[in-house]
């Protein structure tokens, strides 16, 4: 399968090509920027990112933990203080709270690197220094009789130049 590389010189021409694109079914795209864009992360990822489940499941995790572990340890090591009960709620609240943090930390710095596929070894055929300096880039890849049509359809976003990358 070939792969069209479209350079464009504005984000806005970058971020309408590549969501024509992913409205035409293409989901094999990779955009390259020398800047933020918040255009080109909208047409690449329409939906929000799955990091935050990670999050979430990394804060529940955490909460659990807490709550369980303390309430373990004063049933386990009973130590009658003034009458009061072995499992009080309040006073390992501020475990629990940490514990919430520190996994949901944890396991969003994990989900980062699963939902990005990091670390990657090998660069990309399709990247070109100059993605880091000015311009912008959408890699495609498309089956062999649709190379006329997305090569027409970058050209009609006004690209600088189209090529296909060998590989």
């Amino acid at each position: 399968m070939p792969t069209l590389l479209g350079v464009f010189d504005h984000p806005l021409s970058a971020a309408r090509v590549t969501e024509r694109l992913r409205g035409r079914g293409y989901t094999d795209l990779e955009v390259y920027s020398p800047v933020p864009s918040h255009e080109l992360d909208y047409a690449v990822y329409p939906k929000p990112s799955r990091v935050r489940i990670f999050t979430l499941i990394g804060g529940l995790v955490g909460v659990v933990t807490g709550y369980a572990m303390t309430i373990w340890m004063a049933n386990d090591w009973r130590i009658m203080l003034g009458g009061k009960p072995f499992s009080s709620i309040p006073p390992y609240t501020i475990i629990a709270f940490e514990l919430t943090i520190l996994f949901g930390g944890l396991l969003t710095a994990l989900g980062l690197f699963v939902v990005a596929r990091l670390p990657r070894f090998k660069r990309d055929r399709a990247y070109s220094k100059r993605f880091s300096a000015e311009d912008f880039g959408v890699a495609v890849r498309c089956r062999d009789r649709d190379v006329a049509e997305v090569d027409a359809l970058m050209r009609a976003h006004d690209a600088l130049e189209v090529e296909v990358v060998p590989g």
